[in-house]
């Protein structure tokens, strides 16, 4: 079956959906909005988070993660004939075409072309395979998503999850892995990261021991986890006895849809490249949220999702696709920046966002924690922006740098680097 609407929205997080939400609100009823999610709820990753930290910017009220996810949807869902249709348990396969995907659903194949697509694919932590750990394959070894839906969702308790576990990480992402833990009944006895020095947030809660300047080498056991070997710095090496390891952080975005539409990513942030307004390099596809770089915060991921929406409306409306871009590059201890494009149109000026949006800030992460780093842009021999950090940028936190340097680039200077240095 072949079908058209107005905009595609890949993905129910929170940007897909709180993109949906705001392309339905202003089309008025006026735009066909469909979102697809291949889970049975909508919601992404939020749905299985069951600490707080939700909703605050969005909805002006603090929300736990299930609650954040049911309010996201129902925005979207909006009123009967003006808001979008939110499809769940359904698999986009691939491209039939440059707007045009082809769809796996309970009722049969399907074929969709749109005006506009916006992919909102998130992120995925990457498992022990992937970070080439090696040892056997013993049961006990998670994901932070395996081990919060395990224990949020299904209610799974220490008889099943384990005794004694280790959280290989230190990212928030770790951290709320240990209240998931605690939360089960299992005893933490150990987080280990490699990173040298990390802020830690634990509240009133008393912190597990934490090692760091380590690194996992060797899971031990067979049928059932029974410890790690661990490797610090200085060459020493021990065995942390354990049944349950949890493999935290280190993201990657889904990018798999986009690589496969021929969508360029971006070799930093290993996502989709795009320019300020969302914009890829292909005609009408755009992209927001965590599939743009592994992970930021779900109210992050939602803001995305609407400036793309409002870029959505703009491009609907018959605004033009850039016809050139400039990429930005991040350089040494810098290992990504975004948006990493500087789309331009038919003239030499940038193709900003309108009212002065254009100056919005670029996010940073680095490869290793710097105290008070200097950010410098250039664009060949030309500094576009020199500016001092306050505080630590840290591996596993995002910093802002001043957007404005973007109006003085150079479309046929060639790609603009963005370097820190202390």
């Amino acid at each position: 079956m072949s079908r058209f609407v107005d905009v595609l929205v890949v993905g129910a997080g929170p940007a897909g959906l709180a993109s949906a939400a705001r392309l339905a609100a202003a089309g008025a009823g006026r735009y066909r909005v469909e979102v697809l999610e291949r889970e049975q709820e909508a919601g992404g990753v939020p749905r299985h988070c069951a600490h707080g930290g939700f909703g605050l910017a969005d909805f002006g009220r603090p929300l736990d993660g299930p609650g954040y996810a049911r309010r996201l949807a129902r925005a979207a869902a909006g009123a009967a004939g003006a808001g979008a249709t939110v499809r769940t348990g359904v698999s986009v396969t691939g491209w039939a075409g440059p707007l045009t995907l082809d769809v796996t659903a309970p009722t049969g194949l399907e074929r969709i072309t749109a005006r506009a697509v916006v992919l909102a694919t998130g992120a995925r932590e990457r498992p022990r395979s992937a970070r080439l750990v090696p040892g056997t394959r013993p049961a006990g070894v998670l994901t932070t998503g395996e081990l919060q839906q395990s224990v949020h969702l299904y209610g799974v308790r220490r008889e099943r999850l384990g005794r004694r576990a280790v959280v290989i990480g230190d990212e928030p992402v770790a951290h709320h892995a240990v209240g998931a833990l605690r939360r089960a009944q299992v005893d933490v006895v150990a987080m280990v990261t490699e990173q040298p020095g990390v802020p830690r947030r634990f509240g009133a809660l008393p912190p597990p021991p934490l090692l760091t300047a380590t690194t996992v080498t060797e899971l031990l056991g067979r049928g059932r986890l029974a410890g790690v070997r661990v490797r610090h710095l200085d060459g020493r090496e021990g065995v942390i006895r354990c049944d349950t390891a949890v493999f935290t952080g280190d993201w990657i975005p889904e990018h798999e849809l986009a690589r496969s539409g021929g969508v360029p990513l971006d070799a930093g942030t290993r996502g989709p490249s795009v320019d300020s307004a969302h914009r890829t390099a292909t005609a009408g596809v755009f992209a927001a949220g965590n599939v743009l770089r592994g992970v930021e915060s779900a109210g992050a991921a939602a803001a995305e999702g609407r400036a793309a929406a409002d870029a959505v409306l703009r491009f609907l409306s018959g605004e033009p696709w850039p016809v050139a871009a400039v990429p930005v590059r991040a350089e040494g201890p810098a290992r990504w920046v975004a948006p990493n494009r500087i789309a331009y149109g038919t003239g030499v000026r940038p193709v900003l966002l309108p009212e002065g949006a254009g100056v919005r800030p670029f996010l940073l992460r680095v490869r290793e924690p710097l105290a008070r780093p200097v950010v410098e842009v250039r664009q060949g021999a030309r500094v576009l922006h020199r500016g001092r950090l306050l505080g630590t940028a840290w591996p596993h936190r995002s910093v802002r740098v001043p957007g404005g340097w973007s109006r003085e680039v150079d479309p046929a200077g060639g790609p603009v680097t963005v370097r820190v240095g202390v």
